[in-house]
Protein backbone atom coordinates (compact mmCIF):
# COMPACT_ATOMS: atom_id res chain seq x y z
CA UNK A 1 0.00 0.00 0.00
CA UNK A 2 2.70 2.31 0.41
CA UNK A 3 4.47 1.50 -2.88
CA UNK A 4 1.09 2.32 -4.03
CA UNK A 5 1.10 5.35 -2.04
CA UNK A 6 3.98 6.44 -3.34
CA UNK A 7 3.23 5.70 -6.74
CA UNK A 8 0.28 8.10 -6.66
CA UNK A 9 1.97 10.95 -5.35
CA UNK A 10 4.47 10.60 -7.83
CA UNK A 11 2.19 10.42 -10.53
CA UNK A 12 0.62 13.17 -8.96
CA UNK A 13 3.96 14.94 -8.91
CA UNK A 14 4.29 14.32 -12.43
CA UNK A 15 0.77 15.71 -13.54
CA UNK A 16 1.14 18.52 -11.59
CA UNK A 17 5.12 19.51 -13.26
CA UNK A 18 3.88 18.68 -17.03
CA UNK A 19 2.27 22.17 -16.90
CA UNK A 20 4.90 23.58 -15.27
CA UNK A 21 7.38 22.09 -17.72
CA UNK A 22 5.30 23.11 -20.77
CA UNK A 23 4.90 27.02 -19.69
CA UNK A 24 8.75 26.58 -19.57
CA UNK A 25 8.28 25.95 -23.25
CA UNK A 26 5.23 27.95 -24.73
CA UNK A 27 6.41 27.21 -28.16
CA UNK A 28 6.40 23.49 -27.92
CA UNK A 29 4.08 21.83 -30.24
CA UNK A 30 1.13 20.00 -29.05
CA UNK A 31 2.06 15.85 -29.60
CA UNK A 32 -1.51 15.17 -30.22
CA UNK A 33 -1.58 16.98 -33.96
CA UNK A 34 2.17 17.49 -34.26
CA UNK A 35 4.80 14.30 -35.63
CA UNK A 36 8.03 13.68 -33.37
CA UNK A 37 10.13 15.34 -36.43
CA UNK A 38 8.13 18.84 -36.03
CA UNK A 39 9.38 18.77 -32.45
CA UNK A 40 12.88 19.34 -33.05
CA UNK A 41 14.68 22.29 -31.54
CA UNK A 42 13.44 25.75 -32.88
CA UNK A 43 16.67 26.86 -33.79
CA UNK A 44 16.57 25.13 -36.40
CA UNK A 45 13.27 26.59 -38.23
CA UNK A 46 10.55 25.03 -40.06
CA UNK A 47 11.32 23.84 -43.68
CA UNK A 48 9.26 26.16 -46.27
CA UNK A 49 7.28 24.28 -48.05
CA UNK A 50 8.74 23.37 -51.43
CA UNK A 51 7.09 25.45 -54.67
CA UNK A 52 6.13 23.83 -57.64
CA UNK A 53 4.38 24.61 -61.13
CA UNK A 54 2.46 21.35 -61.07
CA UNK A 55 -0.76 22.58 -62.11
CA UNK A 56 -3.56 21.93 -59.17
CA UNK A 57 -5.00 18.32 -59.30
CA UNK A 58 -8.54 18.65 -60.78
CA UNK A 59 -10.69 17.92 -63.66
CA UNK A 60 -10.33 21.08 -65.88
CA UNK A 61 -5.92 21.34 -64.86
CA UNK A 62 -5.32 17.73 -65.60
CA UNK A 63 -7.30 17.70 -68.86
CA UNK A 64 -9.27 15.12 -67.42
CA UNK A 65 -13.15 16.91 -68.74
CA UNK A 66 -15.57 14.50 -70.68
CA UNK A 67 -15.25 15.13 -74.28
CA UNK A 68 -16.92 14.07 -77.61
CA UNK A 69 -14.53 12.07 -79.81
CA UNK A 70 -16.58 11.66 -83.25
CA UNK A 71 -15.22 8.75 -85.34
CA UNK A 72 -15.18 10.14 -89.08
CA UNK A 73 -15.56 6.92 -91.51
CA UNK A 74 -17.47 7.18 -95.20
CA UNK A 75 -20.95 6.16 -93.48
CA UNK A 76 -20.96 9.69 -91.44
CA UNK A 77 -18.79 11.65 -93.93
CA UNK A 78 -20.38 11.42 -96.86
CA UNK A 79 -23.89 11.70 -95.46
CA UNK A 80 -22.83 14.83 -93.95
CA UNK A 81 -21.04 16.58 -97.04
CA UNK A 82 -24.36 15.59 -99.13
CA UNK A 83 -26.50 17.16 -96.23
CA UNK A 84 -24.41 20.47 -96.47
CA UNK A 85 -24.77 20.79 -100.24
CA UNK A 86 -28.60 20.11 -100.08
CA UNK A 87 -28.96 23.23 -97.39
CA UNK A 88 -26.67 25.38 -98.74
CA UNK A 89 -26.50 25.32 -102.75
CA UNK A 90 -30.67 26.47 -102.32
CA UNK A 91 -30.06 28.95 -99.75
CA UNK A 92 -27.16 30.29 -101.41
CA UNK A 93 -29.32 30.58 -104.68
CA UNK A 94 -32.33 32.37 -103.09
CA UNK A 95 -29.68 34.79 -101.36
CA UNK A 96 -27.93 35.58 -104.46
CA UNK A 97 -31.81 35.54 -106.17
CA UNK A 98 -32.94 37.99 -103.66
CA UNK A 99 -29.89 40.19 -104.46
CA UNK A 100 -29.97 40.13 -108.26
CA UNK A 101 -33.38 41.05 -108.36
CA UNK A 102 -32.91 44.44 -106.38
CA UNK A 103 -33.74 47.67 -108.82
CA UNK A 104 -30.87 50.31 -109.00
CA UNK A 105 -28.78 53.06 -110.46
CA UNK A 106 -25.37 53.94 -110.61
CA UNK A 107 -23.92 57.38 -111.85
CA UNK A 108 -20.11 58.39 -111.82
CA UNK A 109 -20.33 62.15 -111.84
CA UNK A 110 -16.52 63.02 -110.80
CA UNK A 111 -15.93 64.52 -114.40
CA UNK A 112 -18.77 66.10 -114.73
CA UNK A 113 -16.83 69.62 -114.39
CA UNK A 114 -14.82 68.43 -117.26
CA UNK A 115 -17.05 66.42 -119.68
CA UNK A 116 -20.49 68.38 -119.24
CA UNK A 117 -21.28 71.55 -120.64
CA UNK A 118 -22.98 74.85 -119.54
CA UNK A 119 -25.09 75.34 -123.06
CA UNK A 120 -26.87 71.88 -123.47
CA UNK A 121 -27.75 68.50 -121.88
CA UNK A 122 -25.05 65.77 -122.75
CA UNK A 123 -25.42 61.98 -122.30
CA UNK A 124 -23.53 60.74 -119.63
CA UNK A 125 -20.84 58.40 -120.98
CA UNK A 126 -21.43 54.67 -120.37
CA UNK A 127 -18.86 53.43 -118.42
CA UNK A 128 -19.69 56.04 -115.70
CA UNK A 129 -23.50 54.53 -115.42
CA UNK A 130 -24.80 51.26 -114.49
CA UNK A 131 -28.68 50.17 -114.14
CA UNK A 132 -30.37 47.17 -113.09
CA UNK A 133 -33.54 47.21 -114.01
CA UNK A 134 -33.93 44.01 -115.59
CA UNK A 135 -34.73 44.47 -119.61
CA UNK A 136 -35.06 47.43 -119.19
CA UNK A 137 -31.34 48.12 -118.42
CA UNK A 138 -29.72 48.62 -121.72
CA UNK A 139 -33.15 51.39 -122.48
CA UNK A 140 -32.05 53.81 -119.76
CA UNK A 141 -30.23 56.56 -120.93
CA UNK A 142 -28.53 59.46 -118.56
CA UNK A 143 -27.39 62.90 -119.32
CA UNK A 144 -25.58 65.70 -117.64
CA UNK A 145 -25.22 69.50 -117.23
CA UNK A 146 -23.00 72.38 -115.66
CA UNK A 147 -24.79 74.78 -113.94
CA UNK A 148 -23.26 77.92 -111.24
CA UNK A 149 -25.24 78.74 -107.84
CA UNK A 150 -24.30 82.13 -107.62
CA UNK A 151 -25.34 82.22 -103.64
CA UNK A 152 -21.98 80.85 -103.04
CA UNK A 153 -19.28 83.45 -101.61
CA UNK A 154 -16.41 81.64 -102.96
CA UNK A 155 -16.19 80.60 -107.26
CA UNK A 156 -14.63 77.29 -106.93
CA UNK A 157 -17.91 76.26 -104.89
CA UNK A 158 -20.22 77.46 -107.53
CA UNK A 159 -20.72 74.44 -109.90
CA UNK A 160 -23.45 72.41 -110.19
CA UNK A 161 -23.59 68.95 -111.37
CA UNK A 162 -27.46 68.54 -112.89
CA UNK A 163 -28.03 64.77 -113.88
CA UNK A 164 -31.21 63.68 -115.67
CA UNK A 165 -32.09 60.00 -115.49
CA UNK A 166 -34.73 57.60 -116.39
CA UNK A 167 -36.61 54.85 -114.13
CA UNK A 168 -38.29 52.91 -116.45
CA UNK A 169 -40.08 50.83 -114.07
CA UNK A 170 -41.59 51.25 -110.52
CA UNK A 171 -39.71 50.71 -107.45
CA UNK A 172 -41.13 50.21 -104.34
CA UNK A 173 -40.30 51.78 -100.92
CA UNK A 174 -37.88 51.71 -99.49
CA UNK A 175 -35.93 53.98 -101.51
CA UNK A 176 -32.24 54.77 -100.63
CA UNK A 177 -29.88 57.36 -101.71
CA UNK A 178 -26.21 56.53 -101.02
CA UNK A 179 -22.78 58.35 -102.24
CA UNK A 180 -20.37 56.41 -103.41
CA UNK A 181 -17.01 57.16 -102.86
CA UNK A 182 -13.61 54.83 -104.37
CA UNK A 183 -10.35 55.26 -104.01
CA UNK A 184 -10.18 56.79 -100.35
CA UNK A 185 -8.34 55.01 -98.05
CA UNK A 186 -10.24 56.31 -94.62
CA UNK A 187 -8.42 53.21 -92.84
CA UNK A 188 -5.31 54.90 -91.61
CA UNK A 189 -4.22 54.42 -87.93
CA UNK A 190 -3.74 57.90 -87.77
CA UNK A 191 -6.63 58.96 -89.65
CA UNK A 192 -9.34 56.41 -87.84
CA UNK A 193 -7.84 57.41 -84.05
CA UNK A 194 -7.98 61.28 -84.91
CA UNK A 195 -11.07 62.22 -83.10
CA UNK A 196 -12.41 63.35 -79.89
CA UNK A 197 -15.08 61.01 -78.33
CA UNK A 198 -15.66 63.57 -75.72
CA UNK A 199 -16.48 66.32 -78.13
CA UNK A 200 -18.87 63.79 -79.67
CA UNK A 201 -20.89 62.84 -76.82
CA UNK A 202 -21.21 66.73 -75.80
CA UNK A 203 -18.21 67.80 -73.40
CA UNK A 204 -16.85 70.71 -73.16
CA UNK A 205 -13.59 69.04 -73.68
CA UNK A 206 -10.00 70.83 -72.50
CA UNK A 207 -7.37 71.83 -74.61
CA UNK A 208 -5.30 68.82 -72.75
CA UNK A 209 -8.10 66.50 -73.48
CA UNK A 210 -7.93 67.28 -77.43
CA UNK A 211 -4.05 67.03 -77.33
CA UNK A 212 -2.99 64.38 -74.61
CA UNK A 213 -6.12 61.91 -73.93
CA UNK A 214 -4.52 58.31 -75.22
CA UNK A 215 -6.69 56.58 -77.39
CA UNK A 216 -9.12 59.72 -77.80
CA UNK A 217 -7.01 63.13 -78.83
CA UNK A 218 -7.16 65.02 -82.58
CA UNK A 219 -4.21 65.06 -83.11
CA UNK A 220 -2.80 66.61 -85.33
CA UNK A 221 -5.83 68.82 -85.30
CA UNK A 222 -6.87 69.50 -82.33
CA UNK A 223 -6.17 73.18 -82.32
CA UNK A 224 -5.38 76.09 -85.00
CA UNK A 225 -2.03 78.25 -85.56
CA UNK A 226 -3.24 80.77 -82.65
CA UNK A 227 -4.00 77.69 -80.30
CA UNK A 228 -7.80 77.94 -80.69
CA UNK A 229 -9.72 74.74 -79.71
CA UNK A 230 -10.99 73.11 -83.07
CA UNK A 231 -14.49 71.44 -82.60
CA UNK A 232 -15.26 69.18 -84.13
CA UNK A 233 -11.33 68.31 -83.97
CA UNK A 234 -9.74 65.70 -86.08
CA UNK A 235 -8.85 64.62 -89.25
CA UNK A 236 -12.27 62.56 -89.59
CA UNK A 237 -13.88 65.93 -89.16
CA UNK A 238 -11.65 67.96 -91.31
CA UNK A 239 -12.34 65.43 -93.95
CA UNK A 240 -16.33 65.29 -94.07
CA UNK A 241 -17.94 64.81 -97.72
CA UNK A 242 -19.59 68.05 -98.23
CA UNK A 243 -21.14 67.68 -102.15
CA UNK A 244 -24.59 69.01 -101.20
CA UNK A 245 -27.55 66.84 -103.36
CA UNK A 246 -31.33 68.56 -103.86
CA UNK A 247 -33.96 66.36 -101.41
CA UNK A 248 -35.85 66.67 -104.28
CA UNK A 249 -35.67 64.14 -107.48
CA UNK A 250 -37.82 67.09 -110.06
CA UNK A 251 -40.04 65.44 -112.69
CA UNK A 252 -38.82 66.16 -116.06
CA UNK A 253 -39.95 65.52 -119.75
CA UNK A 254 -43.55 65.10 -118.70
CA UNK A 255 -43.21 62.75 -115.39
CA UNK A 256 -46.52 63.79 -113.16
CA UNK A 257 -44.62 64.27 -109.88
CA UNK A 258 -41.56 65.14 -107.81
CA UNK A 259 -40.19 62.31 -105.42
CA UNK A 260 -39.15 63.90 -102.20
CA UNK A 261 -36.35 62.13 -99.75
CA UNK A 262 -35.19 63.13 -96.34
CA UNK A 263 -32.05 62.61 -94.48
CA UNK A 264 -34.48 61.89 -91.02
CA UNK A 265 -33.84 58.24 -90.50
CA UNK A 266 -30.07 57.63 -92.28
CA UNK A 267 -28.46 57.59 -89.09
CA UNK A 268 -27.73 54.19 -86.76
CA UNK A 269 -30.28 54.35 -84.51
CA UNK A 270 -27.42 53.83 -81.14
CA UNK A 271 -25.86 57.02 -82.78
CA UNK A 272 -28.71 59.37 -80.79
CA UNK A 273 -27.30 57.95 -77.63
CA UNK A 274 -23.64 58.87 -78.60
CA UNK A 275 -23.68 62.29 -80.58
CA UNK A 276 -25.07 65.21 -78.11
CA UNK A 277 -24.90 68.91 -78.22
CA UNK A 278 -22.18 70.05 -77.40
CA UNK A 279 -21.51 72.55 -74.36
CA UNK A 280 -18.86 74.66 -75.74
CA UNK A 281 -19.79 78.41 -76.47
CA UNK A 282 -19.23 79.19 -80.16
CA UNK A 283 -16.87 82.06 -79.43
CA UNK A 284 -15.03 78.37 -77.29
CA UNK A 285 -14.17 77.09 -80.52
CA UNK A 286 -13.13 77.71 -84.05
CA UNK A 287 -14.09 75.34 -87.27
CA UNK A 288 -12.05 72.79 -89.29
CA UNK A 289 -9.61 73.94 -91.94
CA UNK A 290 -11.48 72.30 -94.45
CA UNK A 291 -14.51 74.00 -93.23
CA UNK A 292 -13.04 77.28 -93.84
CA UNK A 293 -15.33 77.78 -96.98
CA UNK A 294 -18.43 76.82 -95.61
CA UNK A 295 -17.37 79.16 -92.21
CA UNK A 296 -15.65 81.06 -93.62
CA UNK A 297 -16.02 84.00 -90.59
CA UNK A 298 -15.92 81.66 -88.17
CA UNK A 299 -18.74 80.07 -86.26
CA UNK A 300 -21.65 82.54 -84.69
CA UNK A 301 -25.19 82.34 -82.71
CA UNK A 302 -27.10 81.44 -86.25
CA UNK A 303 -24.34 78.68 -87.86
CA UNK A 304 -22.58 76.73 -84.84
CA UNK A 305 -23.31 72.93 -85.45
CA UNK A 306 -25.83 70.38 -83.46
CA UNK A 307 -24.36 67.16 -84.05
CA UNK A 308 -27.09 65.77 -82.93
CA UNK A 309 -29.27 66.57 -85.62
CA UNK A 310 -26.36 66.28 -87.90
CA UNK A 311 -27.10 63.06 -89.88
CA UNK A 312 -24.77 63.12 -92.72
CA UNK A 313 -22.03 64.08 -90.15
CA UNK A 314 -22.27 61.40 -88.11
CA UNK A 315 -22.58 58.51 -90.89
CA UNK A 316 -19.03 59.87 -91.59
CA UNK A 317 -18.10 59.96 -88.48
CA UNK A 318 -17.90 55.89 -88.79
CA UNK A 319 -14.58 55.42 -91.09
CA UNK A 320 -14.80 52.90 -93.63
CA UNK A 321 -12.58 49.92 -93.38
CA UNK A 322 -12.27 49.54 -97.21
CA UNK A 323 -11.42 52.24 -100.00
CA UNK A 324 -14.40 51.83 -101.82
CA UNK A 325 -17.87 52.86 -99.36
CA UNK A 326 -21.49 53.91 -99.66
CA UNK A 327 -22.77 56.43 -97.01
CA UNK A 328 -26.43 56.79 -96.87
CA UNK A 329 -27.25 60.27 -97.60
CA UNK A 330 -31.22 60.49 -98.16
CA UNK A 331 -34.06 58.02 -98.02
CA UNK A 332 -37.93 57.93 -98.91
CA UNK A 333 -39.58 54.75 -96.32
CA UNK A 334 -43.17 54.91 -97.97
CA UNK A 335 -43.53 56.20 -101.59
CA UNK A 336 -43.35 54.51 -104.48
CA UNK A 337 -40.83 55.73 -107.63
CA UNK A 338 -42.94 55.59 -110.32
CA UNK A 339 -41.76 55.16 -113.80
CA UNK A 340 -40.39 58.95 -115.84
CA UNK A 341 -37.24 60.78 -115.97
CA UNK A 342 -35.90 62.62 -112.65
CA UNK A 343 -33.15 65.44 -112.46
CA UNK A 344 -30.97 65.90 -109.51
CA UNK A 345 -28.53 69.00 -108.51
CA UNK A 346 -25.81 67.76 -106.75
CA UNK A 347 -23.09 71.00 -105.35
CA UNK A 348 -19.62 70.23 -106.59
CA UNK A 349 -17.44 70.75 -103.39
CA UNK A 350 -15.28 67.42 -102.61
CA UNK A 351 -12.71 67.06 -104.52
CA UNK A 352 -11.79 63.66 -105.45
CA UNK A 353 -9.73 63.55 -109.12
CA UNK A 354 -6.36 64.99 -107.40
CA UNK A 355 -6.19 61.59 -105.52
CA UNK A 356 -7.54 59.30 -108.51
CA UNK A 357 -11.12 58.75 -106.55
CA UNK A 358 -14.05 58.92 -108.32
CA UNK A 359 -17.66 59.95 -106.56
CA UNK A 360 -21.05 58.27 -107.58
CA UNK A 361 -24.61 58.64 -106.63
CA UNK A 362 -26.26 55.43 -106.11
CA UNK A 363 -30.13 54.84 -105.51
CA UNK A 364 -31.19 51.19 -104.69
CA UNK A 365 -33.75 49.22 -103.04
CA UNK A 366 -33.42 46.69 -100.40
CA UNK A 367 -34.00 43.13 -100.35
CA UNK A 368 -35.23 40.87 -97.16
CA UNK A 369 -31.15 39.93 -96.79
CA UNK A 370 -30.61 43.85 -97.07
CA UNK A 371 -28.62 45.89 -99.68
CA UNK A 372 -27.60 45.02 -103.30
CA UNK A 373 -24.51 42.15 -102.25
CA UNK A 374 -23.92 38.78 -104.22
CA UNK A 375 -21.19 37.88 -102.44
CA UNK A 376 -23.18 35.53 -99.62
CA UNK A 377 -25.29 34.09 -101.95
CA UNK A 378 -22.30 33.06 -104.20
CA UNK A 379 -19.57 31.60 -101.56
CA UNK A 380 -22.78 29.70 -99.65
CA UNK A 381 -23.26 27.81 -103.51
CA UNK A 382 -19.58 27.28 -103.70
CA UNK A 383 -19.37 26.00 -100.66
CA UNK A 384 -22.31 23.69 -101.04
CA UNK A 385 -21.23 22.66 -104.61
CA UNK A 386 -17.40 22.02 -102.94
CA UNK A 387 -18.81 19.62 -100.39
CA UNK A 388 -21.27 18.03 -102.73
CA UNK A 389 -17.73 17.22 -104.73
CA UNK A 390 -15.93 15.99 -102.14
CA UNK A 391 -18.66 14.08 -101.00
CA UNK A 392 -19.45 12.47 -104.77
CA UNK A 393 -15.84 11.41 -104.49
CA UNK A 394 -15.66 9.81 -101.64
CA UNK A 395 -18.42 7.85 -102.67
CA UNK A 396 -17.10 6.50 -105.92
CA UNK A 397 -14.06 5.53 -104.22
CA UNK A 398 -15.49 3.74 -101.29
CA UNK A 399 -17.79 1.63 -103.89
CA UNK A 400 -14.79 1.11 -105.87
CA UNK A 401 -12.30 0.42 -103.26
CA UNK A 402 -14.05 0.13 -99.94
CA UNK A 403 -11.74 -0.02 -96.87
CA UNK A 404 -12.59 -1.68 -93.65
CA UNK A 405 -12.60 0.63 -91.25
CA UNK A 406 -10.90 -0.40 -87.82
CA UNK A 407 -12.68 -1.49 -84.58
CA UNK A 408 -13.81 1.29 -82.61
CA UNK A 409 -13.98 -0.45 -79.60
CA UNK A 410 -10.14 -0.57 -79.28
CA UNK A 411 -9.92 3.51 -79.02
CA UNK A 412 -8.75 4.42 -75.90
CA UNK A 413 -11.32 6.13 -74.62
CA UNK A 414 -14.08 3.34 -75.63
CA UNK A 415 -11.29 1.08 -73.55
CA UNK A 416 -11.74 2.97 -70.44
CA UNK A 417 -15.50 2.97 -70.74
CA UNK A 418 -15.55 -0.88 -71.56
CA UNK A 419 -12.95 -1.75 -68.68
CA UNK A 420 -15.31 0.44 -66.07
CA UNK A 421 -18.47 -1.62 -67.54
CA UNK A 422 -17.02 -5.00 -66.76
CA UNK A 423 -15.55 -3.85 -63.71
CA UNK A 424 -19.09 -2.93 -62.71
CA UNK A 425 -20.57 -6.17 -64.60
CA UNK A 426 -17.76 -8.35 -62.51
CA UNK A 427 -19.44 -6.63 -58.81
CA UNK A 428 -22.52 -7.14 -60.08
CA UNK A 429 -22.08 -10.76 -60.71
CA UNK A 430 -20.08 -11.84 -57.10
CA UNK A 431 -23.30 -9.78 -55.77
CA UNK A 432 -25.52 -11.96 -57.32
CA UNK A 433 -23.30 -15.20 -56.66
CA UNK A 434 -23.01 -14.21 -52.79
CA UNK A 435 -26.79 -13.90 -52.90
CA UNK A 436 -26.94 -17.52 -54.15
CA UNK A 437 -24.92 -18.67 -51.34
CA UNK A 438 -26.28 -17.26 -48.67
CA UNK A 439 -29.77 -18.13 -49.87
CA UNK A 440 -28.63 -22.28 -49.83
CA UNK A 441 -26.73 -21.63 -46.73
CA UNK A 442 -29.88 -20.68 -45.55
CA UNK A 443 -32.14 -23.24 -47.04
Amino acid sequence: MAIDARDNIGNAGNAEAAPQAQSNYPNAPDSDYESDSSSQDSSLGKKDKEKTRRPGDNAFRQQRLKAVNPVFTAKTVIPLLIGIAIVFVPLGAAMWYASHSIQDLVIDYSQCENLASSDYWLPIPENYTSFHFGSYSNQTKAVWKLDTDESQIFEDQRLVCRVQFEIPKKLNAPIYFFYRLNNFHANHRRYVKSFSEDQIQGKAASLNDIKNTVGQNCQPLSTDENGNRIYPCGLIANSLFNDTFSTTLTAVNGTLNNYNLTDQGIAWATDKNRFKKTAYNYTEVVPPPNWYKSYPNGYNETNFPDISTWYQFQNWMHASALPNFNKLALRNDHDTLQPGTYELSIGLHFPVLPYNGNKYIYITQRSVIGGKNIFLGVSWMIGGAICFAIGLILLIVNFIHPRKTGDVNLLSWNKEKFAQDEKEELSSDSAIATGVEKLDQHQ
